[in-house]
C-alpha cells in the first residue's frame, strides 16, 4: 500500500527539529572547522580564512587545494593537547563511575520507597539544579579549602590534626563533577529500575535466588541500558568541562577545556583551539553513535 504524503502542517512540525540542529549545533560546527582550517595571524579576527562558506561551489572546491592543516599538526607536535585530552578523560571516567556508585543505589532506593514519595525524593535528587551551576562550585571553594568547612569539621571531630590539601588538586575537580552531573545520572538510572516488572525478582526469590544473587542476576543486567545513559550524559560534559576545572582545580590539572580556552582567549590562537574543539568531538562520538545503534538495534548494552 504507498504511503500517504505528509499534509504541510506535519511536515512543518517534524522539520523544525532539523532546522534547530542546522542553525544552532551544523552552522556554527561549520564555523568553527573553517576556523580550524585557518592560518592564525595577528589581526581581528586572529585568523586568515583559506575559503569562504559562501562562496560558490567550484570556489570551494579551488580553494580545498589551499587549506591549513597547521592547527591539526600543531596538536600532534604539542604535548600539551596530547597530555590534557588524556586528562580529561581520566578525570570524566573516574568522575563518572563515583557518580554510578553514588546514583544506582539512590536510585534504587528511591525506586523501593513508597509511590507516594517518589515525587518528593526525585525533587531532591534534581534540586542543585534550582541553584546556579557557578553559585554551587563557587560554594565548594569555601568547603575544600584549607580553612574551610570540611577541615573544620574533621579537625573539630578529632579525625584530623591537620588540613587536608584537596582544593586546588584533581581530587576537587572530580568532587565537583560528581556533585554537578550527578542527577543525570540518578535518573536514568530510576527510569530503568522504575520500568522493571516486580515479578521477575519474585520469580528469581522463588528459585532460590538470595536477594544478592538476584540484584546481579535480574535488576542490574535489566537497568544496564540506565546505567550507560547515564554515564555518557555525565562523561560526554565532564570531558569538555571548563569551570569547575578552572575555578578547583590547580596547575597541574590541566584539562582540555581550560587548554582551549586558553588558546582562544589568552593566546589569541583560534585554529589550534578549533582544531582541539574538532578533535574532542570526533571522540565523542564514537560512544554516541555505538549507544544509539545499539538502542536502535534493540540489544542489550
Amino acid at each position: 500500500m504507498p504511503r500517504r504524503p505528509l499534509a504541510r502542517g506535519a511536515r512543518a512540525v517534524l522539520s523544525a527539529p532539523y532546522l534547530w540542529l542546522a542553525f544552532f549545533f551544523i552552522a556554527p560546527l561549520a564555523l568553527v572547522a573553517k576556523i580550524s582550517l585557518s592560518k592564525s595571524v595577528v589581526a581581528q579576527p586572529p585568523y586568515a580564512p583559506t575559503f569562504d562558506l559562501y562562496a560558490g561551489f567550484g570556489a570551494l572546491i579551488e580553494a580545498a587545494r589551499t587549506l591549513s592543516f597547521d592547527a591539526y599538526r600543531g596538536l600532534v607536535a604539542d604535548p600539551l593537547y596530547f597530555e590534557s585530552y588524556l586528562t580529561s578523560l581520566g578525570v570524566a571516567a573516574l568522575s563518572t563511575a563515583i557518580a554510578i556508585l553514588v546514583a544506582y543505589p539512590l536510585a534504587l532506593a528511591i525506586v523501593r520507597s513508597d509511590r507516594r514519595w517518589r515525587g518528593f525524593l526525585i525533587g531532591l535528587a534534581v534540586a542543585p539544579f534550582w541553584t546556579s551551576f557557578l553559585i554551587r562550585v563557587y560554594a565548594w571553594i569555601a568547603i575544600l579549602k584549607e580553612e574551610g568547612l570540611l577541615n573544620h569539621a574533621l579537625m573539630t571531630l578529632g579525625l584530623i590534626r591537620e588540613p587536608l590539601e584537596i582544593f586546588a588538586t584533581t581530587m576537587a575537580v572530580v568532587i565537583g563533577i560528581v556533585y554537578s552531573y550527578l542527577p543525570f545520572v540518578v535518573l536514568p538510572i530510576y527510569n530503568a529500575l522504575e520500568k522493571q516488572d516486580v515479578a521477575l525478582r519474585e520469580a528469581a526469590a522463588d528459585l532460590g535466588a538470595g536477594p544478592l544473587r538476584t540484584f546481579f542476576s535480574v535488576t542490574l543486567p535489566l537497568s544496564a541500558s540506565g546505567v550507560v545513559a547515564g554515564a555518557l550524559l555525565m562523561f560526554i560534559p565532564a570531558v569538555g568541562e571548563f569551570v569547575i576545572p578552572d575555578l578547583l582545580g590547580g596547575s597541574d590539572t590541566m584539562m582540555i577545556g581550560r587548554v582551549m580556552w586558553n588558546d582562544f582567549f589568552e593566546n589569541r590562537d583560534w585554529p589550534a583551539a578549533s582544531a582541539g574543539a574538532i578533535v574532542l568531538l570526533a571522540i565523542l562520538v564514537v560512544p554516541i553513535v555505538w549507544f544509539e545503534r545499539r538502542q536502535t538495534r534493540g540489544g542489550a548494552v
